[in-house]
C-alpha cells in the first residue's frame, strides 16, 4: 500500500449544464499532481490538508474533518471506460481528476473502516467518512451520470483527518491501523445509495 500521487487544486470557475440553477460554480475539484512517483517532491501536510490546496465550499469539502480526500488508483480504469463510452470520446484521466489529494494503491473501500488510522511515513491520519458526490462531480467529469455511477459502483474514496502533520512525498508506504471496525466505507456508501432523500445527488 502506497501513495502514487499527491495533488492540490485552486478554486476556479467550473462550467457545465449539470445543475438547473447554475451554469458556472466555484470549485477546486480539478487537482493537479504536486508529487508523483517520477517526481517525488516533498509536500507539507497541515491539519487542513495538502499545503496550497483550496476548497470552494467548506461546508462539504475541506476543513479539519475532511482535510485529505483519498482515492484508490484501481478505480481509474472504471472511470476511463465509462466516460469513454458515455461521452464518445477517448478519456484517460490523470490522477487528481476525481478531486482527490492522495491517489493510492493497495487499499479499497471494502477494507477501510471509519475510525481506522493510516500511518504514512511519520504522519498519521484518521478515516472519517466516504466522499459524497454532488453535481460538481458531474460537471468535472462532463457526464450527468457521474455521481450516480460513483454511488452505484461504490468507488467513493474517503476523507481523512490529519492526526500528525509533517511532510510527505509520492511513493510513501501506507500502514493501516484498525479501529473498532464497525462501519466500512463500502457500507457507508451502500446506506447512502439506499437513501433516496439524497435528491441532489441524482440531478
Amino acid at each position: 500500500m502506497r501513495i502514487l500521487t499527491i495533488s492540490a487544486g485552486k478554486v476556479m470557475p467550473l462550467f457545465g449544464n449539470h445543475h438547473p440553477d447554475y451554469k458556472s460554480v466555484a470549485s477546486a475539484i480539478r487537482k493537479k499532481a504536486v508529487s508523483a512517483l517520477d517526481t517525488p517532491t516533498t509536500v507539507d501536510i497541515t491539519t487542513l490538508g495538502v499545503k496550497g490546496d483550496e476548497q470552494a465550499d467548506l461546508s462539504v469539502h475541506g476543513g479539519i474533518e475532511k482535510a485529505i480526500y483519498v482515492y484508490p488508483a484501481e478505480h481509474y480504469a472504471f472511470w476511463n471506460e465509462l466516460l469513454t463510452r458515455e461521452t464518445k470520446q477517448s478519456v484517460h484521466l490523470e490522477h487528481g481528476a476525481i478531486g482527490e489529494n492522495f491517489t493510492i494503491e493497495g487499499l479499497l473501500e471494502t477494507e477501510v473502516f471509519v475510525g481506522d488510522r493510516l500511518r504514512i511515513g511519520e504522519l498519521e491520519f484518521a478515516v472519517v467518512k466516504l466522499r459524497e458526490p454532488c453535481f460538481k462531480f458531474n460537471a468535472a467529469m462532463r457526464y450527468k451520470g457521474a455521481t450516480k455511477a460513483m454511488l452505484q459502483s461504490g468507488f467513493s474514496g474517503w476523507y481523512l483527518r490529519v492526526i500528525k502533520t509533517g511532510a510527505l512525498a509520492a511513493g510513501a508506504q501506507i500502514e493501516l491501523i484498525p479501529g473498532s471496525r464497525e462501519t466500512s466505507i463500502a457500507q457507508q456508501n451502500y446506506k447512502l445509495l439506499n437513501n433516496r432523500n439524497q435528491k441532489d445527488l441524482w440531478e
